[in-house]
């Protein structure tokens, strides 16, 4: 009853903080309602018994909605969003307030950005050109403020999405800055200490992972190269500050202090933990971490049975009610997933991997398998990706973590000892070859076709199916009951239907419009495959367009054009991107007369006397894009008389060109921008992106 009673809080807590589609929330409860009923059956409740816990099962869910609604992040009475008249507005503003994070090392040209506590809220400062800024300083501020952007289409997320997660709801463009207190900071002097000491015995690389290892990557620098590499083999977690880390080193203090008097072994463990939990700072997922060993390690010296599913679920059901936001960070829904898994469903794949492998490699197997089935539905929720090599990875890679770890950790307490620089030194020197070779086994796999599976980002209904889908197969024996197959039956039909409804999705036919005020992207889609146009050249939209094909599940675009005139500050990114790309060179038009960009299904060609229109066909559907008003004059001096056309504009059109686009007879007008207040001769075929938007639609 407890344990049904604490699933029921903490999915009331989701749904009261996580605005789900209504079709996710339905699948939730539905999962509920079954495990409520599998439950039930076990126990053979029937009658007044099952209405009894029924009906407390839904007072704690109801209970648990409304507290996460009530403590859903939103701008404080005093935050200085408040200070903004309505949305997209912006003022100026003077500020008093402590950093958050330093300034980030190096430096980029282009500037930083970090966040300040005022008195009455959080705000992200925009710093151009960046400061050495430390956090901690009191600063004075001056500037603009105003709300920051949110992403353009569900699968580019904004700084308006990322920074309401940390509780900041607007940006401060700084024109003036003036530190006012250089207040000491003991427990960040210490990190830095620590981080500069290990980058400076090993080098970016090889020092970022030590000092990764010992702080976790959200507190030190580390190259962006390694990350990358980390990411895409399916090994993100040893970066990050988290269980495993505490696990080795509550390990390693309580194997020397075993001999020792229990109040001695008892502090020594209150003191790993609490130097664990100040080193790596408060993030979800190492307090998720610090609290289940601490109440695992009580349970344990007290002589009683440890229950670690019921620690887990009250820890996450604690920090919850806490604070409710924490459930919408990522590494706080990993931790927690995998976690799950290695609780549950570990020892019963150990068992399956027994039957035809050796013991020891049936034990190492087991482990990143149940963590990568419990994560499976938030990598693709979040990502649309999936490591395809990360048991594998984690395979050759976890004998290299223990003693890594071990040894940073040792290097970091020896940095900032007096006189240890000799042992420091001969510290490394076992260390430098180990990390070298996680780096080579990480970097390979990397490297591998496929290394990232771009499976394409679901709909969350989806994802909600998925998971319940996948239930049935991992609770342990004994939760299932005697009558496990059926519902393993009807698990596994369950995520046959979410693959076919995901691909049926995946491969439609589809045209897809994103804007901003930097430029549009047009992505054409047939059949999986993808091809691209680009107004704008820019970098950062190149990034963009790389970020939907993940979300797309596509690989490489068929092609790319871009009509930006001025060349490309980033010609690598776009290269990346397709194969074949193709740029305005020397004045001179992306294609002359005649030719043709051609791909299964997709296809861009010119029509008319001028290289300023542009036909876009995904199958048999022809879109005409005019991205500006001269290639709109250009179409209409040509006399196309062709009706029933599909249209791009690339601008709002004036009453004269809304009239000549009404007597053209166009059947679907797209138009990148927000639509004039008070238009006339607005048909209803007409769809505007609004300021900064998308718009999307499948072609029949």
């Amino acid at each position: 009853m407890a344990a049904l009673l604490i699933t029921a809080a903490l999915l009331g807590l989701a749904l009261g903080v996580m605005p789900l589609a209504p079709a996710s929330v339905v699948a939730v409860l539905l999962g509920v309602l079954v495990l409520a009923l599998l439950f039930a059956r076990r126990r053979r409740l029937h009658g007044p018994p099952l209405i009894r816990r029924g009906t407390a099962v839904a007072v704690a869910l109801l209970l648990a909605m409304a507290w996460g609604a009530l403590h859903r992040p939103q701008p404080a009475a005093h935050d200085p969003v408040r200070q903004l008249q309505g949305p997209g507005g912006s003022t100026e503003i003077r500020l008093q307030g402590t950093l958050l994070r330093d300034a980030p090392s190096p430096l980029p040209p282009q500037g930083c950005s970090l966040p300040l506590q005022s008195a009455g809220g959080r705000v992200q400062l925009r710093l151009t050109p960046c400061q050495p800024l430390q956090e901690g300083w009191r600063l004075a501020v001056s500037g603009t403020l105003s709300q920051p952007r949110p992403g353009p289409h569900p699968l580019l997320a904004g700084s308006a999405e990322r920074l309401a997660r940390e509780g900041i709801w607007s940006e401060l463009r700084v024109n003036q800055l003036q530190v006012l207190q250089r207040p000491a900071t003991p427990i960040v002097d210490l990190r830095r200490r620590m981080a500069s000491a290990l980058i400076a015995r090993g080098g970016a690389d090889l020092g970022g992972l030590w000092a990764a290892l010992v702080l976790g990557s959200a507190v030190v620098p580390v190259p962006q190269a390694v990350r990358e590499s980390f990411r895409v083999a399916g090994l993100s977690h040893a970066l990050a500050a988290s269980g495993f880390h505490l696990t080795v080193l509550l390990g390693a203090v309580m194997a020397v202090a075993k001999p020792l008097a229990a109040p001695v072994r008892w502090l020594a463990a209150a003191g790993a933990m609490g130097l664990f939990l100040l080193l790596a700072g408060p993030q979800p997922s190492v307090v998720r971490a610090v609290l289940m060993a601490a109440v695992a390690f009580a349970v344990l010296e007290s002589g009683r049975r440890s229950r670690p599913l019921g620690i887990l679920a009250l820890t996450v059901l604690a920090m919850l009610l806490w604070s409710p936001s924490w459930l919408l960070d990522l590494g706080f829904q990993l931790s927690v997933a995998a976690t799950a898994g290695l609780l549950l469903s570990a020892s019963d794949l150990e068992a399956v991997f027994r039957r035809g492998l050796p013991t020891w490699l049936a034990a190492a197997l087991s482990v990143p398998v149940a963590a990568c089935l419990w994560t499976l539905p938030l990598q693709l929720l979040h990502f649309g990706a999936l490591p395809l090599y990360a048991v594998p990875a984690n395979l050759l890679a976890a004998p290299l973590l223990s003693p890594l770890t071990l040894g940073a950790m040792a290097m970091a307490v020896l940095s900032v000892l007096p006189a240890t620089a000799p042992l420091l030194g001969l510290l490394a020197l076992p260390l430098a070859p180990l990390t070298r070779l996680l780096l080579l086994i990480t970097q390979a796999f990397a490297q591998l076709p496929m290394a990232q599976w771009q499976l394409g980002r679901p709909l969350p209904w989806l994802v909600a199916l998925l998971g319940l889908g996948l239930l049935p197969w991992l609770l342990p024996e004994g939760w299932r009951g005697p009558g496990a197959l059926q519902p393993r039956r009807w698990g596994a039909a369950l995520v046959l239907l979410v693959m076919a409804l995901h691909a049926g999705v995946l491969l439609e036919d589809q045209l897809l419009l994103v804007h901003q005020p930097r430029g549009d992207l047009l992505v054409a889609r047939h059949h999986g495959r993808a091809a691209l146009v680009s107004t704008s050249a820019d970098g950062r939209l190149c990034r963009q367009a790389g970020q939907l094909a993940r979300g797309l599940g596509v690989q490489r675009y068929d092609w790319a054009v871009l009509f930006d005139p001025v060349a490309s500050d980033a010609p690598a990114c776009w290269q990346a991107l397709s194969p074949t790309w193709l740029a305005p060179m020397e004045g001179l038009p992306v294609l002359q007369p005649g030719m043709r960009l051609q791909s299964p299904g997709l296809g861009l060609r010119l029509i008319g006397p001028t290289a300023l229109v542009h036909e876009l066909a995904i199958q048999a559907r022809p879109w005409l894009l005019l991205p500006d008003r001269q290639s709109f004059r250009a179409w209409r001096l040509a006399g196309d008389r062709q009706r029933d056309r599909a249209v791009w504009l690339g601008f709002v059109p004036r009453l004269e060109e809304r009239q000549q686009l009404i007597a053209a007879g166009i059947a679907e007008l797209w138009i990148s921008g927000e639509r004039p207040q008070r238009a006339q001769a607005w048909p209803a075929h007409w769809r505007a992106s609004g300021a900064s938007g998308s718009l999307q639609a499948a072609i029949r």
